[in-house]
Parts: C-alpha cells; sequence; structure tokens
C-alpha cells in the first residue's frame, strides 16, 4: 500500500510538471490534463484539479472544468 501512495505521489508531481511545462499552449495543456487524470485515482484527480484551478484558473479555467467533469461522472 505505501508503494502505491508514494508512486501516486510521485505521479502527481510529475504531472503538475508537465502541465507547468506546456502552460503556454492551451491544446498541449488540454492533453497533458487529460493524459495526467487518466493515471490517477478518484482521489489524486480532486487534489489535481484543486492545484490546476488554483494555478492556472486563470488562464485555462473552461479547459480544467471540462477535463475534469468528464471524469467526476464516469
Amino acid at each position: 500500500m505505501n508503494v502505491m501512495m508514494d508512486q501516486g505521489r510521485k505521479m502527481m508531481e510529475f504531472s503538475k510538471q508537465v502541465l507547468e511545462k506546456v502552460s503556454f499552449d492551451r491544446r498541449l495543456f488540454r492533453k497533458e490534463l487529460m493524459k495526467a487524470r487518466r493515471w490517477m485515482g478518484q482521489s489524486d484527480q480532486l487534489v489535481l484539479k484543486a492545484w490546476c484551478l488554483a494555478t492556472f484558473g486563470h488562464l485555462y479555467k473552461d479547459v480544467i472544468l471540462e477535463v475534469f467533469q468528464t471524469t467526476m461522472t464516469a
């Protein structure tokens, strides 16, 4: 269990780094955000969504809400 949590934490940090690097391009940001959410469990998705809204909400709020709307209802 501890290994899974550690892997989840590493994936979260990796996803954040990727999103920061592609944040200059709306299309790339959306693509990478969709990939990141597929790799994560439900609780990690909520954490990532909150981080994305806090960090990039001023630029991509509509993209973030769209990507996570499909995730949260699935």
